[in-house]
């Protein structure tokens, strides 16, 4: 996980000078200073400052202005800044207080807690268009992962723009089947104008890009781990043809063997004209009968799909071959990208944890993450902006 954070500082020297009456209702724009007062602060320097009053000339009321980083909170916004960047790098709510009070500073967990959920709950859905100025993305990357939420697992969707890595959305699924990713994806898709879905081979994602109306990419690195996988398992039934299914739609042992091979040497080439030689090696086995309810597949049956699959995919695992975006943007054929991000802004922060008590703050704690982290390349996070 790579955070740059900004933390919101504290000058006792800058004020704000008020524009409008902060009363309901009045709207003045005309005051006076009234008086200085001093305010006690939990702060790493400052153990109080000083606050101006002001009195609105249209309804006589006063109302204080406070210098940079200070609100009417008694917690300083460096010390929340500060609290929320302890979390996200790991420290439980607990250890941030610790760590603070080893500075000086008092503060509860339960203070703690609420300074990250209200940084975390202004992040809100991520979608693009709320955080990077209605830029487009041709390629758009999703997967899916889960968490323990009060010791049940919780869905959680991630997307991102497959050209730069920025994460677009974070959200919580009530289920991870065709229907639900479809109504997920659907306006994001819309709103970033993809042209390409690029995801891992879960065969939910597939309808999906069909209905979307968009190309779909198959990560190339889970295909080919799935796929010797198979092989590696039926390999060693194949050479003595375990039960003679190879034998009853007449082929031979050694046939079967040299399909598997090729099927795997096709796997690591994958080129989009190979689509007609595993039309053909799935046709060699389109004799295997299926099984009846209640009994086993066939090895000879278990082949036969095998290569039905692998043909119906090849389109979709070999797309990056030939794929170019409207201004000639390509894509390496793996869903990385959306990996990377669970790995980062999901799981590295939750793999210390024993759980989220609560979906919202799974949800928001990941999302803040997100956030943190699409401003690496930008200067850095400002926590100011997040800290009440």
């Amino acid at each position: 996980m790579r955070l740059h954070l900004l933390l919101p500082r504290v000058d006792v020297t800058e004020f704000k000078l008020p524009v409008e009456c902060p009363y309901v209702k009045c709207h003045g724009r005309h005051f006076e200073r009234h008086q200085e007062v001093t305010k006690p602060v939990r702060d790493t320097m400052y153990d109080e400052v000083t606050a101006h009053r002001y009195r609105c000339l249209r309804c006589k009321r006063t109302f204080r202005i406070y210098p940079q980083g200070i609100t009417h909170d008694q917690t300083s916004q460096r010390v929340k800044g500060l609290a929320v960047m302890l979390y996200l790098l790991g420290l439980s709510y607990g250890a941030v207080s610790l760590a603070l009070e080893g500075l000086g500073v008092t503060i509860s967990k339960t203070s703690v807690y609420v300074a990250v959920q209200a940084a975390a709950a202004k992040v809100g859905g991520m979608k693009r268009r709320e955080v990077f100025a209605d830029i487009r993305t041709p390629a758009l990357g999703s997967d899916v992962t889960s968490v323990k939420c009060k010791g049940e697992w919780l869905l959680l969707g991630l997307t991102v723009d497959d050209m730069t890595g920025l994460v677009l959305t974070v959200d919580r699924l009530s289920a991870e089947d065709a229907d639900a990713l479809h109504d997920w994806l659907a306006p994001i898709a819309e709103a970033v104008d993809a042209k390409l879905l690029i995801t891992d081979d879960a065969d939910a994602f597939k309808p999906v890009a069909d209905k979307l109306g968009v190309e779909h990419q198959v990560c190339k690195s889970h295909v080919k781990r799935n796929t010797e996988a198979f092989i590696d398992n039926l390999a060693p039934k194949v050479e003595t043809d375990e039960d003679g299914s190879l034998a009853d739609i007449e082929v031979t042992p050694q046939q079967a063997g040299d399909d598997l091979k090729r099927l795997g040497e096709l796997i690591l080439s994958r080129q989009p004209a190979q689509e007609k030689e595993l039309e053909s090696m799935y046709h060699r086995y389109t004799a295997a009968a299926g099984p009846k309810p209640g009994e086993k597949a066939s090895l000879a049956y278990r082949l036969r799909m095998l290569y039905l699959d692998r043909w119906s995919l090849w389109r979709r695992l070999t797309r990056y071959r030939t794929w170019r975006g409207p201004h000639g943007e390509t894509v390496d054929g793996t869903n990385n990208g959306s990996e990377r991000a669970i790995g980062w802004w999901i799981k590295e922060r939750y793999r210390p944890m024993r759980g989220y008590k609560r979906e919202i703050s799974a949800v928001n704690v990941s999302r803040l993450l997100a956030w943190c982290g699409n401003h690496l390349g930008h200067g850095g996070a400002d926590l100011t902006a997040l800290i009440e």
